[in-house]
């Protein structure tokens, strides 16, 4: 499977993130094929709870400006939990395509009752990535993810 820039934008926040000593969740915000933002989960670099990689990355975006970000597609490494699910609702983000779910199972179903077409890639590399992290860090993923 071909990765496309936006995907690749996010793993290579997800790494980012990752050798910061921080959760492995890279996003990225795509216009028109062209990546205009991209974060990832800082939550234990900066010690803040909301940090999760989308928010990251909507914030790098800065003001979306009228009808927000209707013309734009979110990209995560992990499908988005209800926080950020919530956050692609509000700002009217369209479609959202996630690198894995089975680490977690996300909202996509949330997203979907609004409006957003949600593709799952299932790709290896975060599947692994993410899965090696939940099992060598379990009580730092159990802390983010509110278990």
């Amino acid at each position: 499977m071909k990765i496309d820039a936006g995907m690749q934008a996010a793993i290579n926040e997800m790494k980012k993130g990752l050798a910061e000593g921080g959760i492995p969740i890279g996003s990225a915000l795509v216009r028109d094929g062209q990546v205009v933002a991209a974060g990832h989960n800082k939550r234990v670099q900066d010690g803040d709870p909301i940090t999760h990689a989308e928010i990251d990355c909507l914030r790098n975006a800065g003001r979306p400006g009228a009808g927000g970000f209707r013309d734009a597609t979110l990209y995560s490494t992990l499908m988005p939990c209800y926080l950020c699910s919530g956050a692609a609702v509000q700002f009217g983000i369209k479609k959202v395509v996630v690198g894995e779910s089975r680490n977690f199972p996300g909202a996509p179903e949330f997203m979907r009752s609004h409006g957003i077409e949600v593709i799952d890639l299932d790709l290896p590399e975060c599947v692994e990535i993410m899965g090696r992290f939940v099992r060598e860090q379990s009580a730092l993923w159990n802390e983010d993810i509110g278990v």
